[in-house]
This record gives structure tokens, C-alpha cells and sequence, in this order.
């Protein structure tokens, strides 16, 4: 076995250990950080039911960025949109046999990357055209948006300029699940790319993309604005209440 082999195959170990930890330590703190305010963003939903709505509309269609800025929607879901199909296709790599809706999933998933690509710039060019987003914008933006953009291009690279061995990618990818590691092709193109999304596991935990996560745990999104028919307290608030 190539030393090459064994440190993708330490890397994407540690790069994995390091994205769910992190990730469940992140969710665990949104969990318990208490809201001791009824903070619903106005107008807000009066049932739990229809919290459950304004959430999925959020997730679904991003609604309250549609409300606040067309451009940013339009580039914001493309991009979205596009990296769902992207990660569907790439899960075709982690099974063996395929299933049937990953499977119908590919012709789309291999264009969606251009249309990822295309939603990353525009939504990059905004942090240098828009006066009050560029004043705003840290290295640390430009940089993540510099890191999602790089993968997206050596993805398409793969796929349409110097293809690789995807079988041989495949078999090294189910290997790490099976604590096999097998031989894994020396593309340069390949090389880098997943250098690239392993760097992206291990500061995911750290970064703005945990926005993902934390919209669930936004107060002003799922809350009901019913601050007259209950009193609302904080689990702490509460104890010291009785």
C-alpha cells in the first residue's frame, strides 16, 4: 500500500472524526443556550404547526432572503440547489449496488455542478460589488467562498477535462468504510480535490456554514408569537420560578 494511499485514507479519517464531533458539539450548544425572550420575528406563526411550515418554506425556498434581496436569492438557491444534486451524486461512490434514486440522480448531479460554480461567484462578486456587503466582508468569507469555488472547479475538471479512475476512487471510498484502505489513483486534479473537501470537514464546525444547522435554532424563526395566551420561560428562568 502506497504512503499516498495511507495518509488520504488518515486524513478523511481525522477530517470525519473532526466534522461529526464538532458538528454535534455545535447542535448540542444551540440546544441548551437558553432564549429568555419570546423573540419571533414578526408576523410569526401562532402554532407550533405553523412554525413547522415556516421553517421548511425557510429550508425549501429560503422565503425571508426572497423578501430581502432577489439577486442574493436567485444566486443563494442556485447554489443550494445545485450542491444537493452534487452531494446525491457523490453518494453513488459509498454504495455498492446503487440505489435506484442516486442512480437517476447522476445526469443531473454532473451538470449541477456548473450551476454551483455559477451561484458561488455571483454570490462572491456580490462581497465586491454591493457597497455595504463589501464593508462588511472578512478574509474569512472571502476565503470559504474561495474554498467552495475551488472544489466545485476541480470536481468539473474530473468529469470533463482529465478524467480519472472512478472506479478505482470508488473502491478506495468504500475501503474507508470497510477500514480496508486500498489503493487510491495519483491524479494530481483528483489529489486536490480531496484535499480540498477534507479541509472543508475540518473547518466546517468553525465557520459561517453552520448557519445550516442553527437555522433550526434560530428564536426568531421557531418560536410562536404567542406571548399572551403563554408565558415564556428559559429552562433556567423556569427553575427559579417555582
Amino acid at each position: 500500500m502506497s504512503a499516498l494511499s495511507i495518509f488520504f485514507a488518515a486524513l478523511f479519517y481525522l477530517a470525519t472524526a473532526i466534522f461529526v464531533v464538532g458538528l454535534a458539539l455545535k447542535i448540542r450548544q444551540y440546544a441548551v443556550t437558553p432564549a429568555p425572550l419570546k423573540i419571533a420575528l414578526t408576523p410569526a406563526p401562532l402554532t407550533t404547526t405553523g412554525v413547522g411550515f415556516r421553517l421548511t418554506r425557510e429550508v425549501v425556498f429560503f422565503e425571508s432572503l426572497f423578501r430581502s434581496s432577489k439577486w442574493t436569492w436567485a444566486f443563494g438557491w442556485m447554489f443550494h440547489a445545485a450542491l444537493l444534486l452534487v452531494v446525491l451524486r457523490h453518494v453513488r461512490y459509498f454504495q455498492e449496488p446503487v440505489w435506484l434514486p442516486i442512480a437517476m440522480v447522476q445526469p443531473f448531479g454532473t451538470y449541477a455542478g456548473f450551476a454551483m460554480v455559477a451561484g458561488l461567484a455571483g454570490l462572491w462578486a456580490r462581497r465586491f460589488l454591493v457597497d455595504r456587503v463589501r464593508y462588511i466582508s472578512t478574509p474569512s468569507d472571502h476565503l470559504m467562498l474561495a474554498l467552495l469555488i475551488a472544489i466545485g472547479l476541480t470536481g468539473l475538471a474530473m468529469r470533463f477535462v482529465a478524467h480519472i479512475d472512478i472506479v478505482a476512487v470508488k473502491v478506495f471510498m468504500l475501503g474507508l468504510m470497510r477500514l480496508s484502505v486500498q489503493p487510491l489513483p495519483t491524479d494530481p486534479v483528483l489529489l486536490v480535490h480531496l484535499s480540498l473537501v477534507a479541509l472543508l470537514m475540518i473547518i466546517f464546525p468553525i465557520s459561517k456554514l453552520l448557519h445550516a444547522p442553527g437555522l433550526f435554532f434560530s428564536p426568531t424563526r421557531n418560536m410562536t408569537d404567542n406571548p399572551r395566551e403563554a408565558r415564556h420561560l428559559a429552562t433556567w428562568a423556569a427553575a427559579l420560578d417555582k
